[in-house]
């Protein structure tokens, strides 16, 4: 009698650096809304949906809880984090004050190299806006972001600025859904560069305005349908 192969999990993961492997697939079904505010996790079913046991499970955990996206909570376990507006834009304005402290020092340390490879990425940036691609959207606007600061050469900052758009990402995706603002973003995205190219010190106040707006937006989008499921 020939034995019989179980079906293969479309969540099947190379062994190869299993726990930073399963957090980055969980981290995404995160950002992607898979998995809702106040959702729970649960090690069992998580380790049998990516066929490993509860140990990587447990470590990935660990991960999303210091990114910020899930929650250990007694008798419930791993859930994932809700924010109340206040907070979220409390995270938005976290990023408009050390965004552009970093972009002050960057500005004039930025060269045609730098520039040159902002625009590839701001170019691959607008084709998942075009596309409407949500998943793509999310990580290239953070590479666009880091691009610009890498010059400042300031490690700390840009880490502290990494952690905190992990938590937002889910967020700027959202506000992309709810208010399809695709056209504003890329030309917000272009003016940044047209004035970092001309190294114009005005595009510190110009990202705190980008960066300030998108989080306001997104509130009004989240006040909007919280009324209208009120409604309904």
């Amino acid at each position: 009698m020939l034995e019989q192969k179980s079906p293969r999990s479309k969540y099947r993961l190379k062994r190869q650096s299993l726990p930073e492997a399963l957090a980055d697939s969980l981290r995404e079904r995160i950002l992607n809304g898979e998995f809702k505010e106040g959702e729970p996790l649960v090690q069992e079913a998580i380790a049998a949906e990516y066929e490993c046991s509860r140990m990587p499970v447990r470590e990935a955990f660990r991960q999303l809880e210091a990114a910020g996206l899930i929650v250990s909570k007694i008798h419930k376990g791993a859930v994932v984090t809700t924010l109340p507006s206040e907070q979220i834009m409390e995270l938005f304005e976290l990023r408009a004050m050390l965004e552009c402290d970093i972009l002050t020092y960057a500005l004039s340390r930025m060269t045609d190299h730098h520039l040159d490879m902002s625009e590839q990425v701001l170019e691959q940036l607008e084709d998942a806006y075009h596309k409407r691609d949500i998943a793509k959207v999310g990580a290239l606007n953070w590479e666009f972001h880091r691009s610009l600061y890498v010059p400042a050469h300031r490690i700390q900052t840009l880490a502290l600025i990494q952690g905190i758009n992990v938590q937002t990402d889910r967020y700027i995706r959202l506000q992309l859904l709810l208010t399809s603002a695709f056209e504003e973003a890329e030309q917000d995205h272009r003016q940044i560069l047209k004035l970092c190219r001309s190294h114009d010190p005005s595009v510190v106040e110009f990202m705190r305005g980008h960066i300030i707006r998108a989080g306001h937006n997104l509130l009004d989008a989240l006040s909007t349908r919280k009324t209208s499921g009120t409604a309904a």
